[in-house]
C-alpha cells in the first residue's frame, strides 16, 4: 500500500486508509498555546516532554519493530491523549491530536514511513524563495529549468556532492563522472536504469 505523509491541512481529509500525519506539524499547534498561570506552563512543559519521548519511540520502533513494541506504543499515545490538565486550550488540543491517532501512528503498521515531512518542506520552500526573488520564471520552459536545477542541485547536496565540480566533471569528462543517478543506485546497491 501506498502511503502519503502530510500536515493536518484540510485537503487531505477525503484521505482515509494510506494517510500519516507528520508529528512536527502536530506540535506546532501546541507550540501556539501561550500559557500565562504557573499551573497551565508545568502542564504543557509536561505533556511536550512525553509527547516527545513518545516520537523518540516511535523512531527506534522504526528500526525494529516488533509486536509488544506496537502494542507498548500504542498504549502509551492512548494514555497521552486521554490526559486532562485542566488547561482547557492544552486540553482541546490533546484531544484534537487523540482523533488524528490511526494517522499519527501510522509507523505502526509501515515501519518505513517517515514520522515527518519537514525535508519535503524544506526543498519546497527552497523553491518558493527563490520564486519570490526572481519574480517566477518568465515561460515554461524556465519553469522546466528551474525545476530542473533544483532538483540537481538538492540531489547533489544529499550525496555530499559539490555540485559546481560535478557539473564541470559532466561536462568536461562525462565519460569518467559518474551521474547522480548512478551515485545513487551505487549507495543503493540497485542497477542504474537508463534515463528517458
Amino acid at each position: 500500500m501506498e502511503w502519503l505523509l502530510s500536515d493536518d491541512a484540510t485537503v487531505y481529509d477525503h484521505l482515509s486508509a494510506g494517510h500519516g500525519l507528520c508529528w512536527v506539524h502536530d506540535w506546532r499547534h501546541y507550540a501556539k498555546l501561550r500559557p500565562v498561570v504557573a499551573s497551565h506552563l508545568r502542564a504543557l512543559e509536561e505533556y511536550r516532554t512525553e509527547y516527545w519521548e513518545l516520537y523518540r519511540a516511535l523512531l527506534r520502533y522504526r528500526s525494529s519493530p516488533s509486536e509488544a513494541e506496537r502494542v507498548r506504543l500504542s498504549e502509551a499515545f492512548d494514555r497521552l491523549s486521554r490526559r486532562e490538565t485542566g488547561y482547557d486550550a492544552l486540553d482541546e488540543r490533546i484531544q484534537k491530536t487523540a482523533d488524528k491517532r490511526e494517522q499519527l501512528l501510522a509507523v505502526r503498521s509501515l515501519p518505513d514511513i517517515p514520522l515527518h515531512n519537514n525535508d519535503m518542506e524544506l526543498a519546497a520552500r527552497r523553491r518558493v524563495r527563490k520564486r519570490d526573488v526572481s519574480f517566477g520564471p518568465q515561460s515554461r520552459a524556465g519553469a522546466r529549468a528551474w525545476d530542473t536545477f533544483q532538483t540537481i542541485a538538492a540531489t547533489a547536496a544529499k550525496l555530499g556532492v559539490e555540485l559546481f565540480h560535478y557539473l564541470r566533471d559532466r561536462l568536461v569528462s562525462p565519460e569518467t563522472t559518474p551521474s547522480l543517478a548512478e551515485r545513487i543506485a551505487e549507495r543503493s546497491h540497485l542497477t542504474p536504469q537508463p534515463a528517458g
